[in-house]
């Protein structure tokens, strides 16, 4: 078996929703205290989503980022994205791989422990592995033969055929390699763990008050070092505004998605620093009704219509200060077999031309454009462009969560803004939101579907990155979507920070490791 430390290409999103504040057990007995480097002081982010406790859980990541933005903090996972590299052995200490591919062996790491003292054992990672519900789950369940545990320390996964995307999927596009505790979660049960959940993160659980805030504190024993900082805090402001005001007044340190104008005042304040941070979220319009021969949308010309009726660039240089990048594609441009496909001018009067050639001279009511609420910013001008154009459509902003629960449950007709910062590859993404049976796809088309499944069964990667381009350039020739950008993040920390974290995992949209946020010495 070859030996393999490190590998991969490259997982958007956010929320805080409703449950009663709860407490966990309190840190093992036998925690460390009174050290020269012990943890200190408290570290305090405002986020823009509401926190939701299906992401204090692995097992129902959405395939979107922002579970990861709680999941960096409670748990950790056998191999995951960090600092130099977007495949780290973490729970394990290393992996192999069989030479004809079909089987993983994980090594695990000797001293890892829960924050209840239970130690990390095979068991653990098969279990975590069989519960995995969220995003993905099929064709990662689907792949696997079996899971062995020869030994506490050894997980052997044998899969039915060998497939390249193993660990993209395993590690990357889902939350199924993020471990649990077996005998906590089959003692208090799936809903009784997001009230007092128990990971092997750096960080323990101590309350969760819905629509306010999370609060967690170091946990000592992390084997991979222990955290600076004592006690953080995910307090949810939805208002950007306020956010920034918050910031201004040091009631927060950090604060996320401060866009536009208030971007601008971030720079212009004194002790304040703005952090731009290209990761891997793209956003885009889905058009949903592209299927129904009665829709307008069936019609390419009319998508077409919508994508030459945006002004991109002018939206980037509003919101984003010119940061985000125009890539024209669902997939990021960072990821591997990323295929760069030609761009949409703003031509209104194109747009018009193509309206009228496909029968709605006067344009015609497109229904609602539903989108995360926390990503308005994005949904408010690209609506006014195709309002202007003829396009008549409703903004319908929705709370994180909910946006994609009815998203994944096909509960939305008209358009949809898409998005995702999701780690993988242009496959991970493909199945998501492209190909049959994704997660978020209402309909497919047979030539994608035939050359998804195509590549997912090559070993050679020249051939398949050829077939995954195909695919790409199917989806812009098809005009199944209108692109709008590759985001970029705007953050702002205050003067107490020393290390935010944000951009320390290459892609990746928030702080992490948290482990490695600092504040600075007084």
């Amino acid at each position: 078996m070859r030996r393999v430390r490190g590998l991969f290409a490259s997982l958007f999103v956010l929320a805080i929703m409703t449950v009663g504040a709860s407490r966990s057990a309190a840190a093992p007995a036998d925690a460390p205290v009174g050290r020269a480097d012990a943890p200190a002081g408290q570290m305090t982010w405002a986020v823009h989503v509401s926190l939701a406790p299906t992401w204090f859980d692995p097992a129902e990541t959405s395939g979107i980022i922002t579970p990861f933005m709680v999941l960096y903090a409670l748990h950790d996972a056998v191999v995951k994205p960090l600092p130099g590299s977007a495949m780290t052995p973490s729970l394990a200490e290393s992996w192999s791989v069989s030479p004809d591919g079909l089987v993983y062996e994980f090594v695990l790491r000797k001293g890892a422990k829960f924050h209840n003292g239970d130690p990390v054992t095979a068991d653990d990672v098969k279990f975590s592995f069989e519960r995995y519900r969220g995003a993905s789950a099929k064709p990662l369940k689907d792949s696997v033969a079996a899971i062995e545990t020869p030994d506490p320390g050894r997980v052997r996964f044998r899969l039915k055929r060998a497939w390249p995307d193993f660990m993209t999927f395993y590690v990357g596009a889902t939350g199924a390699s993020w471990i649990v505790p077996k005998k906590y979660v089959e003692k208090v049960g799936d809903e009784g763990f997001k009230k007092a959940p128990i990971g092997a993160g750096p960080y323990r659980f101590v309350s969760f008050t819905p629509g306010v805030e999370l609060v967690v504190e170091a946990f000592e024993q992390y084997w991979r070092k222990t955290p600076n900082v004592k006690r953080l805090v995910l307090r949810s402001i939805p208002d950007e505004a306020t956010r920034l005001a918050s910031l201004k007044r040091g009631e927060v340190d950090i604060a996320y998605a401060i866009r536009g104008a208030l971007a601008e005042e971030i720079r212009r304040s004194p002790g304040l620093t703005l952090k731009p941070n290209v990761g891997q979220a793209t956003f885009w319009v889905n058009f949903p009704d592209q299927w129904d021969p009665k829709s307008p949308w069936h019609d390419r010309r009319v998508r077409l219509a919508a994508n030459y009726a945006i002004d991109r660039q002018a939206m980037n240089q509003a919101d984003s200060l010119g940061f985000s990048r125009i890539t024209w594609s669902i997939v990021p441009s960072s990821f591997e077999f990323y295929w760069q496909p030609p761009g949409y001018s703003y031509d209104p009067a194109k747009t018009r031309k193509l309206l009228t050639e496909a029968g709605y001279p006067n344009g015609f009511d497109a229904g609602d454009y539903f989108c995360d609420a926390a990503i308005a910013y994005v949904g408010e001008p690209v609506v006014n462009y195709l309002n202007s154009a003829g396009i008549r459509v409703r903004l319908r902003p929705i709370e994180r969560v909910a946006f994609f629960r009815g998203w994944s449950e096909k509960k939305f007709k008209g358009l949809i803004q898409g998005g995702s910062g999701a780690f993988g590859n242009a496959a991970t993404r493909i199945e998501a939101f492209v190909a049959a049976g994704g997660a978020y796809v209402y309909g497919s088309y047979a030539d994608i579907d035939g050359l998804f499944l195509e590549q997912a069964g090559e070993l050679d990667p020249k051939r398949r990155e050829a077939t995954l381009h195909r695919i790409q350039q199917l989806i812009h020739d098809k005009a199944m979507i209108a692109p709008i950008w590759l985001n970029a993040g705007l953050a702002g920390f205050g003067p107490r920070v020393e290390e935010s974290g944000i951009g320390l995992i290459s892609g990746y949209a928030f702080s992490a490791p948290y482990e490695d946020v600092k504040l600075k010495a007084k």
